[in-house]
């Protein structure tokens, strides 16, 4: 089998699960109602080796494989959405980009501290023209002597406003060239690099969102991740796992909305007996169950593949699409089962239906997986 549990990585998982109850739980609501992304949380995870998951002892971090990673976004999310996909996009992006691409002066420097949680890091591909269409990017990044000034925007960016530090992809070169582009790593406070604005989300909402501005933001060759024209593609190698993270983001949102349905389907009593006994809901909670199951064995199998260094892109779009339509899916059906009370904020479920949704859209849309899919199947 591709993927067994084991003591150590269910020592992983009971300690993200306490974690999640004691720290998240009892301020979910508020921290979603007031759009508060909570700054000081993250440094507390950065001590319990949240931050860092995946990056090596000798650079600060966990050191821990994929499985156990997945363990630790998928118990965090059945909490909370909003701070999964924080950590999801904290260690798979920003922080992945640099640990896969980095020189080791630039390891050296940067991973430790975003492992401790000191510093929270952004990932900018996505711009306000240019989603899947990354080609066609328009965020210019032009040499002037041994440095390059950037121009231009990002959007959809997670941490764009908190970020101490963001991996930013520009082009350097055509239109789309996919050796046009390039990786930096660039500072907050950096002249000329700014936030700009806090989207006001559907889900999601203590994930901060925001717009990045680059306006004549002058950067140093040495702040090049890898080499000059590989930004594109270490995107897209980057996103392998990034879509391995959302498949486990939406896997924790799913369990999450079905054990509150069925926890509530058990104590509900209508026509004098608990609707979990009516087939109606019975056959609901049975659909909800067999699809959790399909889709925490796709994304074990994507995460197996990933730590053993093998290929995992189809897998990892597999799982991405197949986890995200079936969180949008379960959170739905929780809602129809706690009928009237799902609807109120009263009740976890409205807010599972409200996160799952940005699954299907972020790091790769449903159909860009199929896209991905259907490529990769083509090619054999």
């Amino acid at each position: 089998m591709l993927y067994e549990a084991n003591e150590n990585l269910e020592l992983v998982r009971q300690s993200a699960r306490d974690f999640a109850q004691n720290f998240i739980q009892p301020h979910v609501m508020e921290w979603d109602e007031a759009q508060i992304f909570p700054r000081e949380l993250f440094t507390h995870m950065g001590q319990q080796g949240f931050m860092g998951v995946l990056v090596p002892e000798e650079y600060g971090g966990s050191g821990l494989s994929y499985p156990a990673y997945i363990a630790i976004i998928e118990e965090i999310a059945q909490v909370c959405g909003s701070i999964g996909l924080s950590i999801a996009a904290h260690n798979s992006l920003c922080t992945n980009h640099i640990l896969s691409f980095g020189s080791d002066k630039q390891k050296q420097k940067y991973l430790p501290r975003l492992a401790s949680g000191e510093w929270i890091g952004a990932w900018a591909l996505t711009e306000p023209n240019t989603g899947s269409d990354a080609g066609r990017m328009q965020c210019v990044a032009e040499k002037d002597g041994n440095d390059y000034i950037l121009n231009g925007s990002k959007n959809f960016i997670t941490h764009g406003k908190s970020g101490e530090i963001a991996v930013v992809i520009a082009r350097t070169g055509e239109p789309l060239d996919s050796h046009g582009m390039t990786a930096f790593v660039i500072e907050k406070g950096t002249s000329g690099f700014k936030a700009g604005k806090k989207e006001n989300k559907l889900g999601m909402r203590a994930s901060e969102t925001a717009e990045l501005i680059f306006d004549n933001c002058r950067v140093s060759k040495d702040q090049i991740l890898g080499k000059e024209g590989e930004g594109f593609i270490q995107a897209m190698k980057i996103l392998d796992g990034g879509r391995i993270s959302i498949a486990a983001l939406s896997l924790g949102i799913a369990k999450g909305a079905f054990n509150a349905a069925k926890q509530y389907a058990k104590e509900r009593q209508q026509f004098g007996k608990p609707i979990s006994q009516f087939q109606a809901i019975s056959f609901k909670l049975a659909d909800m169950a067999t699809k959790i199951e399909a889709a925490e064995l796709m994304t074990h199998k994507a995460g197996a593949l990933k730590s053993n260094g093998k290929k995992a892109t189809q897998i990892a779009a597999m799982a991405k699409y197949y986890a995200s339509e079936t969180a949008v899916n379960i959170a739905n059906e929780a809602v129809q089962i706690f009928g009237g009370y799902g609807y109120t904020k009263d009740y976890p479920v409205e807010k599972h239906y409200r996160d799952a949704k940005l699954c299907t859209i972020g790091e790769g849309t449903s159909e860009i997986q199929k896209l991905v899919i259907a490529k990769n199947l083509l090619k054999e």
